[in-house]
Formats: C-alpha cells, sequence, structure tokens
C-alpha cells in the first residue's frame, strides 16, 4: 500500500468513526430528553356514565380513570357504572388509537388500606395479581396507583415506617406480573403513580428506587396550600416559589426534590389544576395575597371562575410575577382563589420543554372550560 493510499484510508477511518460516533450520540441523546411528551388527564364519573363525545380524546395521550379501591387486598371496584365507562373510554380510541386508559387506584380518600396491603409478601402477592387481572379483563393498558402517602397519614390513613421499603416492593412485584403478560398479550402495560409533591413525601419514600419500576412518576403539584389546614391565603399549584409564602411548596421546588431523590426527568410529569382553592375574610391588602383568611365553601372549578366568578361580584384577576400564577380577590366578599389558567398552564408547558420532563397531568377532566387549558397542554407539548 503506497503512502498516498495510506494517508486516504485513515482518513475515511477518522471520518468514518466520526459519523458514526455522531449517530450514537443523536440516538442516545433522544432515549431521555427527546421522548414523546404526555398529556394525562385524570377523570372522574362517580356514578355517572362518560360521554366520550365530551372528552377530546385528540389532544390526550392517556387517561387515568379514578378511582378503583382496595378491599381484602384486592382491587375493587370503585363504582357501578365503572365497567361501562371503561367500554365508553376505550371507544375513545377509534379517534386516538395511541390513547392509553389506567385505572388509578385509591386516592384522597380511598388510600387507608394500602399499608396493610403492602406489608406482607402473601398480601402484595395477592393485590397484585387481581390488579394485572382488572387491567386485562376490562381492556386497560396500566395502573396507576395513587397511594396518599406511603409512611405518611394523609386524610387519616393507617401508615408506618415499612411502608418506604413495602412501597418499593410492591411497585417491584407489580412490574414484574405486568411484564410476565407484556409478553403473554403482545401488549406494553404501563405502572406510573401519583406523588405528593413536598419534602415529607421525599423523606417517607425511596423514590430512586421507586423510579426504577415506573413508567412516570406524576407529580401532584397543586394542592400546596389550603384553607383548611393553611390560615395565610397562598398559591396553591404555582410554578415557582415567592418569599413571603408560608412554606417551600411550588412545582419548581418538587421538581428539584423529586430528581435529586433519584427520579430521572424524563419520568417526571408535573400537575395542573382545573380546579381552584379559595380563602373567606381576606382583607384587602395586595389583593389578598398572603394575607390570613379562613375556609370560605364556594365552587372553584376553572369552568365556575371563567363563567361565573371572573369579572363578577367583585373578582378581578391578578398575576404573581415571582411565582408565574394567577389568583381572583373580591374585595366586596373577601373572597380570595388561587388557581390555574392558560397563562400558567402554559408556563408549566414551557418549563417542562426547557427542563426535559416527561409532561404534564392534570385533575380533573371536566373542571375545564371549553377545552382553554387542555388546549394550551396539547398545543405546547403535543402540536395539536
Amino acid at each position: 500500500m503506497s503512502k498516498h493510499q495510506k494517508s486516504m484510508y485513515s482518513v475515511i477511518i477518522m471520518v468514518s468513526i466520526v459519523v458514526v460516533s455522531a449517530l450514537m450520540f443523536s440516538f442516545c441523546g433522544k432515549s431521555a430528553d427527546s421522548q414523546d411528551k404526555v398529556v394525562i388527564g385524570y377523570v372522574f364519573a362517580e356514578n355517572n356514565l362518560i360521554k366520550p363525545e365530551q372528552i377530546e380524546a385528540e389532544k390526550l395521550t392517556h387517561i387515568n380513570y379514578a378511582f378503583a379501591d382496595i378491599e381484602n387486598d384486592t382491587i375493587k371496584m370503585g363504582y357501578e357504572k365503572d365497567e361501562e365507562n371503561f367500554k365508553l373510554l376505550n371507544s375513545l380510541k377509534e379517534r386516538n388509537p395511541d390513547l392509553k386508559i389506567l385505572i388509578s387506584v385509591g386516592g384522597w380518600t380511598w388510600s387507608d388500606d394500602f399499608s396493610d396491603m403492602a406489608l406482607t409478601e402473601k398480601s402484595r402477592k395477592k393485590f397484585v395479581k387481581s390488579a394485572v387481572e382488572f387491567v386485562r379483563k376490562y381492556n386497560l393498558d396500566g395502573i396507576d396507583l395513587d397511594w396518599e402517602y406511603p409512611g405518611l397519614p394523609g386524610i387519616g390513613n393507617k401508615h408506618r415506617p415499612e411502608d418506604k421499603k413495602n412501597f418499593n416492593l410492591l411497585l417491584k412485584e407489580l412490574r414484574e406480573e405486568l411484564d410476565k403478560y407484556e409478553k403473554i398479550d403482545n401488549k406494553e402495560y404501563l405502572s406510573t403513580i401519583a406523588a405528593g409533591a413536598f419534602d415529607k413525601y421525599i423523606e417517607a419514600t425511596d423514590m430512586g428506587e421507586a423510579a426504577k419500576y415506573l413508567d412516570f412518576v406524576n407529580l401532584m403539584t397543586y394542592d400546596f396550600y389550603g384553607a383548611t389546614v393553611d390560615s395565610i391565603a397562598s398559591h396553591h399549584t404555582c410554578l415557582y416559589d415567592h418569599p413571603k409564602a408560608p412554606k417551600n411548596r411550588s412545582t419548581h421546588h418538587a421538581v428539584e426534590i423529586f430528581h435529586e431523590a433519584g427520579v430521572p426527568k424524563n419520568k417526571i410529569v408535573i400537575g395542573a389544576a382545573f380546579f381552584g382553592k379559595s380563602w373567606g375574610n381576606v382583607k384587602n391588602k395586595n389583593n389578598g395575597l398572603f394575607q390570613l383568611g379562613d375556609t370560605v365553601r364556594i365552587n372553584a372549578s376553572y369552568k365556575n371562575i371563567r363563567t361565573k366568578l371572573e369579572g363578577n361580584k367583585g373578582y378581578q384577576r391578578y398575576w404573581d410575577e415571582t411565582s408565574k400564577a394567577p389568583y381572583l380577590y373580591s374585595d366586596s366578599t373577601n373572597i380570595f382563589i388561587t388557581y390555574d389558567d392558560t397563562n400558567s398552564v402554559k408556563l408549566k408547558c414551557d418549563y417542562i420543554k426547557d427542563n426535559n420532563l416527561r409532561g404534564i397531568m392534570f385533575w380533573e377532566y371536566h373542571g375545564d372550560y371549553q377545552n382553554e387549558l387542555l388546549n394550551t397542554m396539547s398545543g405546547s407539548l403535543l402540536n395539536k
């Protein structure tokens, strides 16, 4: 081989290495940060039949149907019309074949039996077997565990220190059972959780280990504040903390602590609220923000805010630039309302893209007004 041939051969090898390296970098980078974004809607029907024509299936990637319960260490149908609702939800796949339907188990009021169920290998196995059978029977695509909360009382539920270990064992065993039937059914089954977006939840769990068995970790980045436990009117679903806020609670803070605990960013899904929180007897200072207040009963769904409150009875909309959050205050009723709107949801979607998170979820579908919030999500994250 001549010197010229050797030189040309060396150049070809070097170019080949550069091209292969670039392709490998592109492929590897895509797996972590460029996965398809998700828009997950929780649908709560209680004892009502779902009306498929009222659900914009094309603008969702997942529906988490709430809720199933737990009884005697087995999954239990939540409401009488659930079976028919599963059929109605599956009919949405005619319009969006990629839509995934999951059953969400537990929730704020039905989490009392989680700790007992997760306590032993026998009880966990019984639940896992029943849950996977449930998913297969109703042609669902996975399970969302909404345990509020492992190692913490929530609404006053049973809890114990062992929950930290048992929670991960439950997730591991559930994932293994789902994997088994993925091969049998030739179908992907998802495993997700709804997680409390605050420091004590991180302390009570081992989220780095838990994340190994989960497709998504849905952060409930709402309910940060509420009049029943907090006397100061504050943002309940803000993007960032405010120096005057009583506690360190925000979407950004939640993302940071979950990622620091070991949850990959491409598994983190942040939450938006289709409902508001209200305080009464709030004095007219700083338009009510960070002022003392007490409990008041008012329909603060986003739909009601847009149709009956905003601009009526003295209610005016204000914007907190620090927290990136809207709020209403009426100086005639002295009522303060914190909520999400299209501006705050758009900023959350921008945050998701800027930080390479997986997507957004929301509670609850029927609280929207003319799909304003959903349109903002799907337009920002799905280009739909």
